[in-house]
């Protein structure tokens, strides 16, 4: 649910002002509205970049813990052996600026050892060249030069006249030096040596890369000691962000002589604000929000639903005069993940990783793996009920334990509905159960803005394609109705066609509320069979993983056919863990995307959701609380 809000708006003096703004930072509820879009000072870009410069040292100290490893133990710096807030703030920039200056020499280091190994590659094949004997060589005019070409282009007449000698061949090329007063024309590419020696270029890489060594192990000391402060430093640098926002947020008005601020409380707290500015005798009017202000939002829910809230907020939050759909779009949402993953076995993973997470992860990622735990219970639930086990078609096996529910699966094999798979009609019903709940949200949101007239129109199409399928659709598949309750049906259906056609659009005149009920019915008619047909994916991609996984199954079985089974046994894991893991992490992408999809697209168009809602952030002082 959306919390509801209270609109503050005050008028403080400038001598009120600084104490106003530390106070209700404290108390720690209220949410302060921008009354100055784009408005910045020199403070506030500051912090920004202070933000950003802490940010990438994190980022940095992240990366190089989960790809660097060392030997050595470092001990942790106490935060609290640092006097204050700013001292935390200089220590953390100070460290930040030192990974900075280490991602520099990093960055020279790879370049030096990329240059010294195109060094060694040009080397190698001359072996080790003495550059004194050379020079010696220079100095009584035979300067040598060193070459390089396919050895099918190489010229016996080289030799005579420049007294080409080979020193090397590799890859069918041939490496020679030439003897000349002047450097010769040959069809031939001419080599620059470096000035090393092929020994000397390897010491350097071994220096270069004892350096980088260095380098990355002073990144996990770095880690190890300082990571706490610069996470402190970057909490003490929000504060500082958000403290700069809402002096930029307030107006000066009066000739400057006083200040106009405007702040959102909910509800339940608002109590707090009141009593503290009736103590402070501080001059303000509070009042409900209208329809059409921007009200930040805050949503909450029960513990099931509210485990649903993160996939809510990829698409956006809710306005604040609209539904919180997520208690809505939940069960549904869990069921069509499980249907997409289809497999018992793979439900049996995933819910087995998600209890294990729960019980060894930290309390930010308790909620997510307990979303993991309802997720795989749905699925084998689902694969149990459509007889799929690891890619095992439970139907087609033998084992005694399943003579019993063996004809019960919802399976093909076991029985169709009107000539159809049951898994596919299941799935089109599943869709037209949604889109309809939707539309009853869609019709509950326009009487909570505007009123039950402007309900009408929704719920009369809901009403109507509910009473059109039993009126027609129960005939059709053999079920005789008495004529009485037709004629009843029938009353219905013509009591939906005038709210469809004729109060659609209240307080408008009869032909535009007949033309939008046209315009509407048309796009019922397009639109609602291209939402049901959506649904079928979740048949498909169920389908699509059983069939995948028992194809993995055969290979696994009919490759490994003529050994014997003392060795079969390893070729045939090895063959199933690869082909089970490659699906598996397939369907785990699709069983996430694709109820995205349906719920994103399809539900939250019918329900009419828009989102758009911008969330309730209270103005506050953050603290850093050490992981360890």
């Amino acid at each position: 649910m959306i919390t509801k809000m209270k609109k503050l708006t005050f008028l403080l003096t400038n001598s009120e002002y600084e104490q106003f703004i530390n106070d209700i930072r404290n108390i720690g509820v209220m949410h302060v509205e921008e009354l100055q879009a784009g408005a910045t000072s020199p403070e506030f870009e500051q912090a920004k970049a202070l933000d950003a410069k802490l940010q990438k040292a994190l980022d940095t100290l992240d990366f190089a813990q989960q790809t660097y490893e060392s030997d050595k133990q470092y001990k942790c710096i106490d935060i609290k052996t640092i006097n204050d807030v700013n001292s935390i703030k200089s220590t953390a920039c100070s460290i930040a600026n030192d990974i900075e200056e280490l991602g520099e020499r990093e960055i020279k280091l790879k370049h030096d050892i990329d240059e010294v190994e195109k060094n060694i590659a040009k080397t190698e094949p001359w072996g080790e060249v003495d550059k004194e004997k050379l020079t010696q060589l220079e100095n009584a005019g035979c300067v040598p030069e060193f070459w390089t070409c396919p050895k099918k282009l190489f010229k016996k007449e080289w030799v005579d006249n420049y007294f080409a000698t080979v020193i090397n061949e590799e890859n069918n090329k041939f490496f020679f030096i030439t003897f000349t007063p002047e450097k010769p024309d040959l069809t031939a590419e001419n080599i620059v040596l470096p000035d090393k020696k092929l020994s000397e270029l390897k010491e350097y890489k071994k220096s270069l890369e004892q350096q980088l060594k260095d380098l990355r192990e002073e990144y996990l000391r770095i880690n190890a000691e300082y990571k706490d402060i610069i996470k402190a430093g970057k909490v003490a640098n929000e504060n500082d962000i958000s403290l700069s926002k809402v002096h930029l947020n307030a107006e000066s008005v009066a000739e400057d002589q006083l200040k106009l601020m405007v702040g959102w409380v909910p509800e339940e707290k608002h109590e707090l604000v009141d009593s503290y500015l009736d103590e402070h005798k501080i001059f303000y009017q509070e009042e409900d929000p209208d329809k059409e202000e921007d009200v930040p939002v805050e949503i909450k829910n029960d513990k099931y639903s509210s485990l649903f809230e993160p996939i809510l907020k990829m698409y956006a939050l809710p306005k604040y005069s609209d539904l919180d759909i997520t208690p809505y779009f939940a069960p549904f949402f869990m069921l069509f993940f499980g249907l997409c993953l289809g497999d018992a076995g793979y439900g049996l993973i995933v819910l087995a990783a998600s209890i294990y997470l729960f019980c060894k992860s930290s309390d930010n990622v308790k909620p997510y793996a307990k979303l993991g735990i309802y997720l795989g219970a749905t699925t084998v639930v689902c694969g149990l009920l459509t007889g799929t086990f690891l890619g095992i078609d439970l139907r087609e096996q033998e084992w005694a334990f399943l003579a019993p529910v063996r004809d019960l699966f919802i399976n093909e094999k076991n029985y169709t509905i009107f000539g159809y798979p049951p898994m596919m009609v299941i799935s089109v019903i599943i869709g037209l159960v949604q889109v309809l709940f939707g539309m009853v949200l869609a019709g509950k949101k326009a009487a909570k803005l505007y009123g039950w007239k402007f309900a009408i129109g929704k719920m009369s199409w809901v009403v109507a394609i509910i009473t059109a399928i039993i009126t027609f659709g129960l005939p059709a598949a053999g079920v005789v109705l008495p004529q009485a309750i037709m004629y009843v049906l029938y009353a219905i259906l013509i009591l939906c066609l005038i709210g469809i056609f004729f109060l659609n659009s209240p307080g408008k005149n009869i032909f535009v509320n007949f033309g939008s009920g046209v315009w509407e019915t048309y796009g019922m008619a397009t639109g609602l069979l291209g939402d049901l047909l959506s649904y079928i994916r979740l048949f498909a991609l169920g389908l699509t993983g059983g069939v995948l996984g028992s194809v993995f199954n055969s290979l696994a079985y009919d490759l490994t056919d003529s050994m014997s089974w003392a060795i079969r046994w390893l070729p045939m894991l090895l063959i199933l863990l690869a082909g089970h893991g490659i699906n598996f992490g397939l369907c785990m992408i699709s069983s996430f995307v694709h109820p995205m999809r349906l719920t994103f697209v399809e539900f939250f168009k019918n329900a009419n959701f828009e989102g758009g809602g911008k969330e309730y952030k209270p103005f506050k002082i953050k603290k850093y609380q050490p992981e360890n």
